[in-house]
């Protein structure tokens, strides 16, 4: 037999496989090779957000957010899945004005939301059996936040008002006054005067109660009267911090009522009951000096939970869960033997239990609390667990999301069978290519045990060598978790050709609360020898990390490292990133606008303690610096001012060092808008790979 050539043979396998190829063109359309995860990918992910399960269990209404670029805004709708996924999820709204806050009827007949579709946004309800969505409130102000009543009789809004208005009209009355008068000039007696991204004008945040019948045509009762004081509190505050009594004839809320001069600086807030009717005033009902808030009734209305902090003015003390016998029984505190903070929390059906999210060593978990015994239990864990539902069979309803996997919807059935609910990222995770991650530890200040997280780059090859991205998070009491976040997502930087490291430094939480405790103080200290013994670890450990090609960055305190970094390590960076970091704290001092923040972490006013503002200083290190530096600030950033930005790049450009300033006149201390997240990201990856030069 004759054998074909070897040159014939190959040939014959290139037409074979080229003939395999056009016969088949679907297939090769089908499996595109995935690219590497860019901030368009993050900006235009679909956001999944507050799931509501039905008062029978058996569905889930939830919040999906997707980007609108042209427009450059998120629009937001109503889903519907059902718990044990028998259908796909459905689109209940479609409203270009946006809808948002779904609550269940009582009955589970339909759903109260929050939509701007009449021009502001408004309490409206929409029936699941059949009909239009119809318009609950027609008031002249714009609603904030709602909760509905446990007999659905009755709902409560958040309204912005004048205080010494008798009604709402008066307010309206004087905001269009405002708006017609030549005079823009504002005038202020006392501190407080801007919070966040907002200047103050007088206006508080006003808890009023309505009946949930539009055609009862009632006055509301604003039941927050006489207080000056903001309910829910800004600039976050929610529907989580006031709720109904079981008899649904008055209302359970938290606040901060503080003289004028004191508000800036004071962390007090405590819990208040008010009639619904309005027949008397609010009367404290905790006796608390610390933050009491997200007041939750017991399934049988017999007990009442809440959050708790012991420590005055330390906004980062660590949360417990107490619990009073309804209504005058005496507070005890459940949680005080479990060192971790619990951010939100939901009893289960027959009482004996609350569910409570938490951070733990990197992630945040949900666990259940016995009552009886008061002993947590780890009850899932992996990523960042979010919005825990508790479903009239005892199952669990919740969002999930991790370094790779923006949120969905997950059921655990009580015999802790899990399964997805919601996957609407599906079409875009299977084009995108992410890196692997994986945390490590080592031994930061003292010896003590330190976590942090690696993302390796998305092409990457043990073979080769990395720059590197180091990460530094804000707070300075936060974590740079294992969630998906949308201003500082490592996989950016992963699918740009970079290694990601982040470290969870002494100060940061999820790890006990001595452990965020040592930070106060001590800015510059047990935090930057973590930074350097990690920085030191992680490059010994992982061969492919390049650590001649290194740059940080950083946000808030994490800018604020990076320019204490600038002189007090100043040759170890090719390059740094500063979005919204502080200068000078002694100038920070008497810019900002929540003093309790700076009293207690440097001990007092730098007037008293001026020792304390100066020792890790980063303006008194500039003689130092010599690493090249972007400079990011928003201009609407009240709580760390745009003169700390403005003076670091003085600095800069005075010593002569390559630096850059990206200002946003729009933004406050995020960056929000999809427009300029996308050029956020141009700039800071355009600035690595001018000084870090990564390989194509």
């Amino acid at each position: 037999m004759l054998e074909t050539p070897p040159r014939f043979r190959f040939l014959l396998l290139v037409a074979a496989g080229l003939a395999g190829v056009l016969a088949a063109p679907a297939l090769w359309s089908e499996q595109p090779t995935p690219h590497a995860f860019t901030a368009h990918d993050l900006v235009t992910m679909a956001r999944v957000s507050d799931p509501r399960a039905s008062p029978d269990g058996r569905q889930v209404v939830y919040v999906l957010r997707e980007t609108d670029l042209e427009a450059d805004r998120g629009r937001t709708d109503l889903w519907l899945v059902p718990v044990d996924a028998s259908a796909a999820p459905r689109r209940l709204t479609t409203h270009e004005a946006g809808d948002w806050s779904p609550r269940w009827a009582r009955d589970g007949s339909g759903i109260y939301f929050l939509s701007s579709r009449s021009g502001s946004a408004q309490v409206w309800f929409l029936p699941l059996a059949a009909g239009e969505a119809r318009r609950v409130s027609d008031l002249p102000l714009e609603v904030a936040s709602f909760a509905l009543s446990l007999d659905g009789a009755q709902l409560a809004v958040s309204l912005e008002v004048f205080t010494d208005c008798p009604d709402l009209a008066c307010t309206t009355e004087r905001l269009a006054a405002r708006a017609a008068s030549k005079v823009s000039g504002q005038h202020y007696d006392h501190l407080f005067i801007r919070h966040w991204d907002t200047w103050k004008d007088g206006r508080r945040a006003h808890l009023f109660v309505l009946a949930s019948d539009p055609a009862a045509d009632a006055v509301p009762v604003d039941v927050s009267r006489g207080l000056e004081a903001d309910v829910p509190s800004k600039p976050f505050g929610g529907d989580e911090e006031y709720t109904f009594t079981p008899d649904g004839t008055s209302i359970v809320f938290s606040a901060r009522v503080e003289p004028d001069s004191l508000e800036p600086r004071s962390t007090n807030f405590d819990l208040y009951q008010a009639p619904i009717d309005g027949s008397a005033a609010p009367h404290r009902i905790t006796d608390n000096p610390a933050w009491d808030t997200q007041p939750t009734f017991s399934p049988d209305g017999k007990t009442l939970a809440y959050l708790a902090m012991t420590r005055p003015g330390f906004e980062s003390d660590r949360f417990r869960i107490v619990l009073r016998a309804w209504p005058d029984g005496e507070p005890k505190t459940l949680t005080e033997g479990w060192d971790r903070s619990p951010g939100s929390m939901v009893f289960a059906p027959d009482g004996k239990q609350l569910y409570a999210t938490a951070g733990n060593v990197g992630q945040v978990s949900l666990f259940a609390i016995d009552i009886d015994s008061a002993t947590p239990r780890l009850v899932v864990s992996g990523g960042h667990l979010r919005n825990p539902q508790v479903l009239a069979d005892g199952s669990l309803v919740f969002g999930r999301d991790d370094f790779d996997s923006p949120v969905d919807l997950y059921h655990r059935a009580k015999d802790g069978v899990m399964h997805r609910l919601t996957d609407h990222n599906r079409g875009r995770l299977e084009d995108i290519a992410f890196g692997g991650f994986e945390p490590f530890s080592f031994p930061g200040w003292h010896g003590e045990a330190v976590h942090g997280w690696l993302v390796k780059p998305v092409d990457f090859d043990p073979a080769k060598r990395y720059p590197v991205a180091f990460l530094i998070h804000g707070g300075p009491q936060g974590s740079f978790g294992n969630d998906f976040h949308y201003r500082w997502n490592p996989q950016v930087y992963a699918g740009a050709g970079y290694a990601a490291v982040m470290i969870d430094f002494h100060g940061s939480t999820g790890y006990g609360q001595a452990f965020t405790d040592s930070i106060t103080g001590d800015w510059g200290g047990k935090p930057l020898e973590d930074l350097q013994k990690g920085l030191a670890a992680v490059l010994e450990r992982y061969s492919f990390l390049d650590g001649d090609r290194v740059c940080a960055l950083g946000a808030s305190y994490g800018g604020y490292m990076i320019n204490y970094i600038a002189g007090a390590w100043p040759d170890r960076f090719r390059c740094l990133v500063n979005h919204d970091g502080l200068f000078d704290l002694r100038s920070m001092y008497y810019a900002t606008e929540e003093l309790w923040f700076p009293e207690w972490e440097m001990g007092g006013t730098p007037y008293d303690h001026a020792e304390s503002y100066a020792r890790f200083n980063p303006a008194l290190g500039v003689a130092k610096w010599r690493t090249p530096m972007l400079v990011i600030h928003g201009g609407r950033d009240f709580r760390v001012p745009l003169s700390q930005g403005l003076a670091t790049f003085t600095a800069l450009q005075r010593r002569g060092i390559p630096s850059r300033m990206l200002y946003y006149p729009d933004e406050n201390h995020w960056v929000r808008k999809p427009a300029n997240s996308l050029d956020w990201h141009r700039e800071v990856l355009a600035w690595l790979a001018r000084w870090l030069h990564p390989q194509p």
